[in-house]
């Protein structure tokens, strides 16, 4: 599958994939950022993607981001779909920073990868349902 990218900056590395190590694609941070504990930001990706109709991108902090950063990813999953696809439709990554920070041009903060939107569905009201009661929320325990 191709896809038309445009990136906003020559300075981060191009976005690859990586066959056979993740399907997810790294996105890089865009400019240097300095932030203080409890400042909120979007982080430019320095890139707008064209994504193929019927397909959407989640965006999620790679494991290592708040380890590194101390940043959190504000809407928890971003969902980029098809429709935002023009020539100033640039990625961001909304984030709060829970410690003072400092995030260089060309850091690797998040990832993405895309998929197909959900099938329709019609929902049919039951009063009971037949799968195996695992006992409600929380049942698996602590170990």
């Amino acid at each position: 599958m191709k896809i038309k990218i445009k990136y906003f900056t020559d300075k981060i590395d191009k976005l690859e994939y990586i066959e056979g190590k993740s399907d997810w694609i790294d996105l890089r941070c865009a400019e240097d950022i300095s932030l203080k504990q409890g400042e909120f930001k979007l982080i430019p990706l320095g890139v707008a993607i064209e994504l193929p109709a019927g397909f959407e991108a989640h965006v999620v902090p790679r494991s290592s981001t708040f380890k590194n950063f101390g940043i959190i990813q504000t809407n928890s999953c971003g969902i980029i779909d098809e429709t935002y696809c023009g020539d100033n439709d640039q990625w961001y990554m909304p984030v709060l920073a829970m410690r003072d920070t400092k995030i260089s041009l060309n850091d690797r903060i998040c990832q993405f990868r895309i998929y197909e939107h959900q099938p329709v569905i019609e929902f049919e009201e039951t009063d009971r349902l037949e799968g195996k009661d695992r006992g409600g929320f929380g049942s698996t325990g602590k170990n």
